[in-house]
């Protein structure tokens, strides 16, 4: 059956000489994997661009129940990108998100409200208006609210995180710039220092390592380390 859908690609791998099987999370068929023949034949490497992480795709897509790869009719960018393929530091984001969406969302899930969050997350990650330092902590903790173990509060995210230390002083200066994220995501005007947006986005991934039992080391985590 063919299929019109958005898509938003997670990752891809190699396949023959000239191929790749791309991951994308749909809108309105879930997380599905798709082989697309010859991509990589130096008369199709511009089409590479189009199954970068996180890039927005419009698709007419093959789709069989129960297959484990399907194929794609018809592509195009929804949205091209402006500044996340050209600043390292967008870049560098885009790798992290798209690992950690990878790491989260299992094949054929669907999810249309996680999937229209996550798309205008990447707008944003695209716009030059935002606090791209805390841009990696806010989409973890509103991505944890779409997939359903959000915390409440700082002291619920803590005793979760770090259950041997019950000292109410324990991480103050953490604590409330982790409200203040909790309340307003992606708020530009909050300000953290660097070494807390560290710790905190440490936290985070031991956070969704408790509650996703399927969520192994996150590789990209170093470099973002570096670029914050």
């Amino acid at each position: 059956m063919i299929k019109k859908t958005q898509g938003i690609v997670i990752h891809y791998i190699k396949y023959k000489e000239t191929s790749i099987i791309a991951k994308i999370f749909t809108r309105d068929l879930g997380l599905k994997s798709y082989i697309v023949n010859g991509v990589r034949s130096p008369k199709s490497k511009s089409k590479m661009a189009f199954f970068q992480p996180l890039t927005l795709l419009d698709l007419v897509v093959y789709d069989k129940e129960n297959a484990s790869l399907n194929r794609i009719s018809e592509v195009k960018l929804t949205i091209p990108f402006q500044k996340i393929p050209f600043d390292y530091y967008r870049s560098g984001t885009a790798l992290f998100i798209a690992e950690i969406l990878g790491k989260s969302i299992y094949e054929n899930y669907q999810n249309e409200y996680l999937f229209d969050f996550i798309y205008q997350a990447i707008i944003l990650l695209d716009q030059e208006e935002i606090n791209l330092g805390n841009y990696p902590i806010a989409f973890l903790l509103e991505t944890s609210r779409f997939l359903g173990f959000s915390p409440n509060n700082a002291a619920e995210f803590f005793e979760q995180v770090h259950p041997a230390i019950n000292e109410a002083t324990y991480a103050v200066m953490q604590k409330q710039h982790f409200n203040q994220i909790l309340q307003a995501p992606f708020n530009k005007e909050i300000k953290i220092p660097g070494v807390v947006r560290k710790q905190l986005l440490d936290d985070l991934i031991k956070y969704y390592s408790i509650h996703l039992e399927t969520f192994t080391e996150v590789k990209s985590l170093e470099v973002l380390r570096n670029l914050m």
